[in-house]
């Protein structure tokens, strides 16, 4: 009886593909696998195995498998499940999934590798030129590979020459894959066993008795074995005997020792003792108990606690319980600069058992991770990790903690998967029947809404810790500065009498700038022309510290015009500012002070975070300027005073989200202030101090918010009321983008009636030379979500079968905010 597999391929494909097996591979294959396949007509992918069965494929023949990688599988029967889901909710395939779970170490790649037919001697008279090009190269290289034909025939298309050449029988052609993952291996010596008598060791020193460092060498060996009882690291070793590797190496060549290595994990917890968790004060006792208490009814529950009210110790207490039982928890956060603030502090706390996962690790230190978890080691049990940590192979997860659950990083924009971190792991969490806490100091509207609906528990922290005073919110209004001239480049007198009252007194200032560059905008002032991207439909940041143009886009840049492109005037004007703009002024104002700068800018590196939050909590920074990613749930003792230095740009932003998004950055923002016994002081430069949402920031009013936003959101159905899944259309055309645009929202106008928007174009309307329009799809509260699904994928799908339409592209995007 024939067998055969279903694999997921890590492409888009909307169905999975069969290739057939031996018997004997059918008893050894276990679902969840890594096995090569070929696909297409020469490509080989690292192929996912779905199921084993014995039904052969109807429509086409069953390939053969190339290769199993695996001896037990890289992927468990829950995460296949959760996979599923998410392709499922998030109108995906399953394969973008896979490409977005497994650490791309696993997905290994082919190579073509294209090497001389020793067999067979070829005249040169018989060789085009290009062939002869192509085998005189293989006489000086045993092998090569497509990339290095396309750069010495200098075309991008060489198949057809090799195509030629195999048909001559001048070349062998084959397909090689290459493991990716490579184990860190540490080099260890230790004292040849033919001296272990006391004498033979005698002997040795004496004939070692001119070859001084050698000698050296040996006795640090003996210090260093009877210290620790533990292995010896050649770099310990040369570093304790200050000899060379090179005297080890001789040392290892005659003989004398011997060298071994180790297969270590490349990220180490390296602690002493661990801590035992802070007690909890009367607030935090009585939420925890709270907590525990819905969790006997809810498997969700919401805690809205202000900042700095010691949520992270509650946590920590719930998480200690839950390793108790031998669970594992999972515990989400928005942004990868918290992680560097948390993992210390749940180190201290858990040690070994803590893992951390996020993009900014290499790929093998993820591979270890994965591995890790795969085995349920004692180092994978509190998981610590932003969005994508939500697909790690989980053994039995009791708890998920989804901290500033409110946050948009948590949501994924490209490429597919489109998930939103938070509600997949109420799924993942549903699976494996845990319990799932919610924290944040300004929760979205949707989760907060469904605690006030009972969907969620709910439990408030309302004091801040040690009874700290939440901090005095104060509105500046620069209309009326700019008015009496009480301006100082972008700082109102409040501002600097603040600053410099702050740092008389010896505490630090953060300055909260959405914007990044220098200035948004340049502008001449003859003729009024701005620099554009080529690319985009947006104007060029200038970027002082570099002196050039910049697109934050799609990335293109150019030296800062010395004159205008277009009249030839020197007369250039830089409009808006930019946190490197704010950082240049505040030099200018306090010279004596240490200022530092916070943004995509300065954080590139795998350790730019924490070298910065490090600064700033040594106290060698004074002034931190910063974007949003000052705003996440970080914590610093001695920060006193916090300037949001204008609060417009964020609340006059097309999106129906704007209002609340305001609310939820300036709170954070302000959190950021007197987390110790002084109060903070927060300062918010505004042109319109009597706007709704600042009155409601200033007097930290969130449930006035909710109520007043629900009202909008109802009255114009948006979320939490409505679903909306948003469908983007691209394409370089803009004649097609709109033909094609029109096309798709009469067929969902069919459907759906009134419930479609659009299409309309975004702000942005081209990045990257690809024009975008949106169609808003909104489901009221009983429509049918699956049904709803359908009906869209059914339209797309008509949608692609027209030959014109082919290649615009199409994102489906679920809960797009």
């Amino acid at each position: 009886m024939p067998n055969f597999i279903d694999v997921i391929l890590p492409i888009p494909l909307e169905k999975l593909f069969t290739y057939s097996i031996t018997e004997a591979e059918a008893n050894f294959l276990k679902s969840g696998m890594r096995v090569s396949v070929p696909f297409g007509k020469s490509k080989i992918y690292t192929a996912i195995v779905h199921s084993i069965h014995n039904t052969a494929p109807v429509v086409y023949e069953a390939k053969d498998i190339h290769q199993i990688l695996d001896e037990t599988p890289v992927v468990t029967q829950t995460q296949l499940q959760h996979w599923h889901w998410i392709s499922r909710y998030y109108m995906c395939s399953v394969g973008e999934v896979m490409r977005a779970a497994l650490p791309s170490a696993f997905l290994l790649e082919s190579e073509t590798i294209i090497t001389k037919n020793k067999d067979r001697i070829v005249n040169d008279e018989d060789l085009k030129d290009d062939e002869f090009l192509v085998y005189e190269a293989l006489h000086h290289q045993s092998s090569l590979k497509i990339q290095d034909l396309m750069s010495i025939l200098d075309k991008k298309n060489v198949l057809p020459v090799i195509k030629r050449l195999l048909e001559k029988n001048a070349i062998t052609v084959e397909e090689e894959i290459y493991e990716k993952y490579k184990p860190k291996l540490v080099r260890y010596v230790k004292l040849h066993s033919s001296f272990s008598s006391e004498k033979a060791l005698q002997n040795l020193l004496e004939d070692l008795g001119r070859a001084h460092k050698q000698k050296e060498v040996v006795l640090a060996l003996f210090s260093i074995s009877a210290q620790t009882k533990k292995p010896v690291k050649v770099s310990d070793l040369t570093n304790q005997s200050g000899a060379s590797s090179t005297i080890v190496k001789a040392l290892i060549d005659k003989g004398i020792l011997e060298e071994y290595f180790i297969q270590t994990d490349r990220v180490q917890y390296e602690g002493e003792e661990n801590e035992s968790s802070k007690q909890l004060n009367e607030h935090q006792e009585k939420a925890l108990e709270q907590i525990e208490q819905s969790f006997q009814s809810q498997n969700i529950t919401l805690l809205h606690g202000v900042t700095s009210s010691g949520k992270t110790e509650v946590y920590v207490k719930l998480i200690e319980e839950v390793l108790k039982q031998n669970k594992q928890v999972l515990y989400l956060l928005p942004e990868i600069a918290l992680t560097t603030q948390l993992v210390n502090r749940l180190q201290n706390y858990f040690g070994e058992q803590v893992s951390v996962f996020h993009s900014k690790y290499s790929v093998n230190e993820r591979v270890e991770v994965w591995n890790n978890m795969l085995d349920n080691s004692p180092k994978a049990q509190v998981i610590l990790g932003a969005r994508s940590s939500v697909l790690l192979p989980f053994h039995n997860l009791g708890l998920i903690i989804v901290d500033e659950e409110h946050e948009q990083s948590y949501k994924q924009f490209d490429p597919a998967p489109r998930y939103h971190a938070r509600d997949a792991a109420i799924v993942l969490a549903n699976m494996f029947k845990a319990k799932t806490l919610l924290g944040s100091a300004t929760p979205s509207l949707e989760s907060y809404y469904n605690a006030m609906q009972n969907k969620y528990g709910f439990v408030e922290l309302n004091q801040r810790y040690n009874n700290v005073m939440m901090p005095d919110v104060e509105l500046v209004d620069i209309k009326d500065k700019h008015k009496r001239k009480r301006m100082n480049g972008h700082f109102s007198d409040r501002m600097i009498e603040e600053m410099t009252e702050t740092l008389e007194e010896g505490h630090q200032i953060i300055l909260f700038q959405n914007r990044r560059g220098f200035s948004p905008i340049v502008e001449c002032n003859t003729c009024g022309h701005s620099p554009q991207c080529p690319n985009c439909d947006v104007s060029l940041t200038f970027h002082q510290y570099k002196n050039e143009l910049r697109c934050h886009y799609c990335g293109y840049h150019m030296a800062m015009q010395q004159q205008c492109q277009a009249c030839g005037s020197v007369e250039i004007d830089s409009k808006g500012f930019g946190t490197e703009q704010v950082e240049e002024e505040v030099k200018a104002l306090f010279p004596n002070h240490k200022v530092a700068r916070m943004d995509l800018d300065t954080t590139r590196g795998k350790y730019g975070y924490e070298k910065i939050i490090t600064a700033l909590e040594q106290q060698e920074i004074d002034i931190l300027v910063g974007t949003q990613m000052l705003t996440k749930g970080l914590d610093f003792r001695n920060v006193k005073l916090v300037g949001i230095m204008n609060a417009d740009n964020m609340l006059n932003f097309p999106d129906f989200r704007a209002h609340e998004r305001s609310f939820q950055l300036m709170l954070q923002v302000a959190g950021r202030a007197g987390r110790t016994d002084k109060r903070g002081k927060v300062l918010i430069q505004t042109y319109n101090p009597y706007h709704r949402i600042l009155q409601q920031v200033s007097t930290n009013n969130y449930v006035e918010m909710f109520n007043e936003q629900m009202n909008d959101r109802h009255n114009y159905k948006y979320p939490p009321l409505y679903r909306l899944i948003k469908i983007t259309l691209k394409h370089r055309d803009f004649n097609k983008v709109n033909f094609a645009a029109d096309w798709y929202t009469k067929s969902l106008r069919q459907v759906f009636r009134d419930n479609v928007l659009g299409p309309e174009f975004p702000p942005v309307s081209r990045i990257r030379n690809l024009y975008h329009k949106n169609i808003l799809v909104k489901i009221p509260p009983k429509q049918s979500l699956s049904k709803t699904k359908e009906a869209i994928i059914k339209i797309n799908n008509s949608f692609q079968s027209v030959k014109d339409f082919r290649p615009v592209r199409v994102v489906l995007n679920v809960d797009n905010y």
